[in-house]
């Protein structure tokens, strides 16, 4: 306990810090705001709906409105998405992550460690709730104990390599990323087989985050807390259960409309702000992809293509294809073309890394950072970019590295 430094302010002291123990006078001036930046400021905050609706839209063009679009759209993870939504944003209500962040900060000692904490949580949170979930649920836990100990600085790291703890993580298990879902079912891999292929790749990931975790310096921390404020117990056992509730419809015990009804029911009795909080814009992101997942399948000359090249190299493919369609679609889209399962296997889950809509776990990311510092999205997108694709060519070289020896 010696790293760190606790101070508790009333909201009357915070008040006269804040003043200098002086009377301020507040002059409100009104400027007028003109159309054009509302417009701008608009399209910049809902960048990544908006270009996925501009994706889907230009590939509707090639493909017309027909009943293979009703099959485009995963109403499961929508589901899961919004359920798991609400329940994080009926948390933060309560407060619940910042006692939670207090606790890690006090618990883990300095700066290091709990950089540490937050990646492996995450890390083993998406090998139990799938990579999405994962972040949705400890993203934010990131940011409030960043913030509580006056160390945003360190978002953009921070933010980074929970992004890669949380698609790295979760490939070791079937349910860990929905790619994993989709070609385990597809394949009929036994669960050996699956975790034997993605155990070398798994090792070698963890031990890069580690290597990258103890580059942050063993900083001391001073914990900024106000007077203690314990969430409502009651209430955060009744979370916890439609939490669990919504993970269900990942393992296919809860048809995904059950668990939605009961969810969306219980926030309209306990927290009705809740559901306006909920992240809207990514669940449009997320239907929008569907779209053009989908018709990016049923195009003849993307298909043609596609069917020539990967024969070649399903692991090469799979990793570029990632770049530009997103991990999940490549999974579906390549799987009509290969046999060789564990590479394809392998591509579309380290393909996750490198450019931010690799994953739609990164998109994820992205906008969690861009809603907390979004004067500091260049510097976020640098950090995740050299990590990323340093990470990714030391595990596209292991697995080719493995092909050759095996």
């Amino acid at each position: 306990m010696k790293n760190i430094a606790v101070i508790r302010l009333t909201k009357k002291q915070q008040s006269s810090t804040i003043c200098n123990g002086t009377k301020m006078s507040t002059k409100v001036v009104t400027k007028r705001r003109l159309p054009a930046a509302g417009i701008g400021k608009f399209i910049v905050k809902n960048l990544m709906p908006i270009v996925a609706v501009l994706l889907a839209t230009i590939t509707c063009f090639f493909v017309p409105f027909d009943r293979e679009y009703l099959g485009y759209f995963n109403l499961s993870t929508l589901s899961t998405l919004f359920c798991t939504l609400a329940v994080v944003a009926a948390y933060k209500n309560i407060n619940f992550f910042g006692w939670l962040a207090k606790k890690i900060v006090l618990k883990f000692g300095n700066l290091r460690n709990t950089v540490f904490a937050l990646v492996f949580i995450t890390y083993f949170g998406s090998m139990v709730m799938a990579n999405d979930m994962a972040l949705i649920t400890f993203l934010p836990l990131g940011y409030i104990v960043l913030d509580s100990c006056n160390r945003k600085d360190k978002m953009p790291v921070v933010f980074v390599m929970q992004n890669i703890a949380a698609n790295l993580g979760g490939m070791l298990t079937p349910f860990g990323n929905p790619q994993n879902i989709y070609l385990y079912n597809y394949f009929n891999v036994s669960f050996g087989d699956f975790v034997k292929t993605m155990a070398i790749p798994c090792v070698v990931a963890l031990l890069l985050i580690i290597a990258v975790c103890l580059f942050v310096k063993k900083d001391k921390i001073t914990l900024y807390a106000e007077q203690e404020h314990h969430p409502c117990v009651w209430r955060s056992i009744v979370y916890a259960a439609l939490f669990v509730l919504s993970l269900l419809i990942v393992f296919d015990v809860l048809p995904w409309y059950i668990v939605f009804a009961v969810v969306l029911i219980a926030m309209l009795i306990l927290d009705r702000k809740a559901l306006g909080h909920v992240d809207y814009a990514l669940l449009i992101t997320f239907t929008a992809f569907f779209v053009f997942s989908g018709n990016m399948a049923r195009i003849s000359a993307v298909s043609k293509f596609l069917s020539e090249i990967v024969s070649k190299s399903p692991l090469l493919v799979g990793v570029a294809c990632c770049q530009v369609i997103s991990n999940v679609p490549t999974a579906v889209l390549l799987s009509k073309f290969t046999e060789d399962w564990a590479n394809l296997l392998v591509a579309v889950n380290i393909g996750g890394l490198g450019t931010p809509i690799a994953s739609l776990a990164s998109l994820i990311t992205l906008n969690e950072f861009r809603k907390h510092d979004h004067k500091a999205l260049k510097r976020y997108v640098a950090t995740f970019l050299i990590i990323n694709f340093s990470f990714l060519a030391v595990l596209v070289g292991t697995q080719l590295l493995c092909g050759l020896i095996y």
